[in-house]
């Protein structure tokens, strides 16, 4: 073989050999793949100068087909959606995520700059998730500023990523309040990157976001949500236990498009909702305000039989429309209905090897906390199906196959309360059984 060839088939091998490092998900030093390419041509110093400016590049996903049965056929469900009118039963890939990340580090290796793009593909479409940046400041190792579309910093469920949680899906709240849990905003962080700092433990962020997340295409108005959480990392209370926990805040609001606004009043019928219909109320801020607490108690002995619990309380104020207590998608051309509400999380989760793990969650979601039961539906209050609460009780099974696979068998008891509107002045036919098989990489 010539010459030419022979360098013309080295370089291709040593470019094969690099992209195939390029593409693992481990950060390889500089200083190996010096040794294996051959500096003095200009290939290889070409091959080593795009390593260097991509070094930092890694991709992760997972993808979460699964199989549910529902107790009735047309089920509603915050479990993947709502089943159609004939069916109780589906295939469906419920997330597909691809991940990108990329790290850039200064000349004293301290980390400057992290960049991350996401996207979930499904039989239901391509949707970005995230696509956000972060700087961080070196000179303290305190402070970071992040840019973009990322998960709100409210709550501890809410940033659980969809790959990690236990369960299939996040409770009945989270979906609602915070739907799809993304905004698009600004945030700065308080961090402690040194080991030795005394407040290392502690994670503060502040942030200001459009308010209605990914469920509208742009902002709407002008009204900004202001978002809050100081969360301290897990801490040992003894050498296996381990407590952690924080507190969220959020005050947002929308643009009052309409004069006419319902709270909830008594009356001599009971309570009910009552109009304002002020002039003043056309261009005021609707009000919205979220607080949340949350705490993880968690005992990790060696053998492997780890138990955690997780507690997580919301309450607050929300403004939507009579149909729903989700935030608008869109300016409303019908009157705004301003509800009390509040709701939990509930975790508990048992691992008796590395491999089987067994969980109960409770979580209820009460969107108007101000009425009760038979109150909902009576003539002439306007309360309706968006006034109800619901508590969900949910039990399963996971098998950790290994680091890229896991099995999850979960069942979903699903109560709402009794009330004197029709179709649900008994419990609705609404439990759900989910098995789901996870690839992740």
């Amino acid at each position: 073989m010539s010459l030419p060839r022979l360098k013309l088939f080295s370089g291709l091998r040593k470019l094969f050999i690099l992209l195939f490092f390029l593409g693992s998900s481990c950060v390889l030093q500089a200083q190996f793949l010096t040794q294996m390419i051959d500096t003095t041509t200009n290939v290889g110093r070409g091959i080593l100068q795009m390593y260097k400016k991509f070094d930092r590049i890694y991709f992760t996903g997972y993808l979460q087909p699964q199989f549910q049965v529902a107790q009735q056929k047309g089920a509603d469900s915050w479990n993947g959606g709502d089943f159609a009118p004939k069916a109780n039963s589906r295939f469906m890939l419920r997330r597909g995520r691809v991940r990108l990340d990329y790290v850039r580090m200064n000349s004293n290796e301290e980390i400057s700059l992290y960049f991350a793009f996401q996207f979930d593909g499904t039989e239901r479409g391509v949707v970005i998730r995230d696509f956000w940046g972060r700087v961080f400041e070196n000179k303290w190792h305190v402070l970071n500023l992040t840019t973009g579309m990322f998960a709100r910093p409210f709550g501890y469920e809410v940033n659980l990523s969809s790959g990690d949680r236990e369960t299939p899906e996040r409770g009945r709240m989270s979906q609602i309040l915070m739907r799809n849990e993304r905004d698009l905003g600004a945030m700065i962080s308080f961090e402690p990157r040194r080991k030795d700092h005394p407040l290392r433990n502690l994670k503060v962020d502040a942030g200001v976001f459009n308010g209605q997340g990914l469920t509208a295409t742009s902002e709407y108005d002008s009204y900004k949500d202001f978002i809050a959480r100081a969360a301290w990392r897990p801490y040992p209370l003894s050498k296996d236990f381990f407590i952690s926990g924080g507190l969220s805040y959020l005050n947002g609001g929308l643009f009052q498009n309409t004069k006419y606004t319902y709270e909830i009043a008594n009356g001599h019928n009971g309570k009910h909702f009552l109009v304002d219909s002020s002039d003043d109320n056309l261009g005021r801020k609707a009000p919205r305000q979220y607080y949340g607490a949350d705490m993880q108690l968690k005992w990790k002995p060696k053998d492997g039989l780890a138990t955690e619990l997780r507690l997580e309380y919301w309450r607050g104020t929300q403004t939507a429309s009579a149909g729903t207590s989700e935030t608008p998608t869109a300016l409303l051309d019908e009157p705004y209905y301003v509800r009390q509400f509040d709701g939990a999380f509930i975790y508990f989760l048992q691992n008796f090897t590395k491999q089987h793990q067994v969980g109960i969650k409770y979580d209820w979601y009460d969107p108007n906390i101000e009425v009760k039961g038979r109150e909902i539906g009576e003539s002439g209050n306007n309360l309706n199906a968006t006034d109800i609460k619901y508590s969900t009780v949910t039990v399963g099974y996971n098998y950790i196959v290994n680091e890229n696979v896991r099995l999850m068998l979960w069942y979903d008891f699903i109560t709402n309360e009794s009330t004197s509107l029709a179709g649900y002045t008994g419990d609705k036919k609404d439990n759900i059984f989910t098995a789901r098989l996870q690839f992740k990489f």
